[in-house]
């Protein structure tokens, strides 16, 4: 208890909260914008944090990332276009309840989750890290493969009502995934001579001519008759708390998993976010009576999971000294610019610091619903720019991204190819969001496919020689043959 007063007498100091105030309202900013994920805020806020007192600067960087990862929420509902990976999950969901004029819904109830699964992550962390740290040091290459399939199994589970058409986009989600070097040979593969695609096809530029390039594009050849209606914001918490009240369980399964997941170094939010939605329609089915309960039970478990996955992934980066995702990468690298070195020394030797850190985290997540209200009000008179304008302006605030995290002509070309293909998926009703986690997740089982393998000698029998891989396996298949088994069952009956 004297750790934590003393902790919270650091930080509760106009210098610090000052600094979080402006890192808050640069989150949003950054998270409302596609194209500029919460990595590469957090890395724009390095060259301030160098000039900053420790925790300070340690604050401002947890700050924008937990404002950062809710904001993308914004231009997912309002214009289909996720502001980060981590919205890409739930984007289509919350873009169809705006379209039926309940944006402020879908907002609110994503504003709210968000706050939940970040405080659940926080406090998690306060009181869980030592447990955690141990599960994610234990994780060996076999059940990040699994965890990976998994995901694979959400993309499924996501992918709407035609399974053919989900696995399709899971497919071409995986053939993109394979263009790069060769994770063991080195050699390349479809990089057709091009230095500069010899690292794969980045995260973002696909995902933004998937989602943002693609719309540009259907609006441009469907013209006035495909614009539609603008959606309306409406209420925004009215409503949110009955919506909530039935479906405590998956924002309960939201939080613990989002943390679990975002605990495994190299998992994330947006992994966490699909596992999140698979997982609950199997343990917590919703209330599927029309197509606006349909859409909420996508929101709920999704938009927990990916603020409780962030400090998830703060767990074996402070704990450990171990990256989560990129994100805490760029954590790790402020912390070691303030003279800290992350690992369990840390909170030996500058606990009041370290609890400090904890505690804005917490005090982040619980200052995201006033945020986000703001952000709303703020966006709201966007909806009335005519599509002929804003459209535009998506497509060069989609470039502009592209271009300032890749940093190369080729990634605007990716981004171009990807709107296209995204528009012939649209227009074949092929779902985008599993092509995004199919190429997600591609690298990730096969190097860790391959370095079982060879680990063992090229023995297969590896992949369930641990308890861990046996029961993430088990989970695998059950969410795998889940609607095989369902259909058999009722066939039965």
């Amino acid at each position: 208890m004297e750790v934590t007063a003393a902790a919270l007498g650091l930080l509760l100091t106009p210098s610090v909260l000052g600094v979080m105030a402006a890192a808050a309202l640069l989150g949003l900013l950054v998270g409302a914008l596609p194209g500029l994920t919460a990595t590469l805020g957090v890395a724009l806020l390095v060259p301030f944090a160098v000039m900053l007192e420790p925790l300070p600067a340690l604050a401002g960087v947890v700050t924008l990332a937990a404002m950062a990862i809710t904001a993308g929420d914004l231009p997912g509902a309002l214009l289909k276009v996720p502001g980060t990976p981590a919205s890409a999950a739930y984007a289509e969901a919350a873009h169809r309840l705006a379209q039926r004029g309940r944006a402020g819904l879908a907002l609110g109830t994503g504003l709210v989750c968000a706050a939940a699964g970040g405080g659940t992550g926080a406090l998690v962390l306060l009181f869980g890290a030592p447990a955690l740290a141990w599960v994610a040091l234990h994780m060996s290459t076999v059940e990040r493969f699994w965890l990976a399939c998994l995901g694979l199994g959400a993309a499924a589970l996501v992918a709407g009502p035609s399974v053919p058409r989900g696995a399709l986009a899971l497919l071409i989600g995986l053939a993109l995934a394979l263009v790069g070097l060769d994770p063991v040979s080195g050699q390349p593969r479809l990089t057709f001579g091009l230095t500069d695609l010899s690292g794969g096809l980045g995260l973002i530029p696909v995902m933004i001519g998937l989602f943002a390039v693609s719309r540009v594009l259907s609006h441009a050849l469907d013209g006035a008759a495909g614009a539609g209606r603008p959606p309306r914001v409406g209420s925004v918490l009215g409503g949110v708390g009955r919506v909530l009240g039935r479906r405590r369980r998956a924002m309960a399964l939201g939080g613990a998993i989002g943390t679990l997941v975002g605990a495994v170094p190299g998992a994330g939010a947006d992994i966490a976010a699909y596992v999140a939605q698979a997982v609950t329609k199997r343990l917590a089915p919703g209330c599927a009576e029309d197509a606006d309960a349909r859409d909420l039970d996508a929101i709920v478990p999704a938009a927990t999971a990916n603020n409780a996955a962030v400090g998830g992934a703060l767990v074996p980066a402070t704990v450990l000294g171990i990256p989560g995702d990129s994100l805490t990468a760029v954590v790790i690298g402020v912390l070691m610019l303030k003279g800290v070195t992350p690992g369990p020394s840390a909170f030996l030797l500058q606990p009041e610091l370290m609890t400090a850190v904890l505690l804005a985290f917490l005090l982040a997540n619980l200052l995201l619903v006033p945020a986000g209200l703001l952000a709303i009000a703020v966006v709201r008179p966007v909806l009335r720019v005519p599509p002929s304008v804003l459209m535009p302006c998506v497509l060069a605030l989609g470039l502009v991204g592209t271009y300032a995290v890749e940093r190369t002509p080729t990634a605007l070309v990716v981004t171009l190819g990807a709107g296209v293909l995204g528009l012939l998926m649209e227009r074949a009703r092929v779902p985008v969001a599993p092509a995004v986690l199919g190429f997600v997740l591609g690298p990730t089982i096969e190097e860790m496919a391959l370095t079982s393998l060879m680990k063992s000698g090229g023995d297969p029998a590896v992949f369930l020689s641990r308890p861990a891989a046996l029961g993430l396996a088990g989970l695998t298949l059950l969410v795998w043959l889940g609607p095989a088994l369902r259909a058999l069952v009722r066939r039965l009956r």
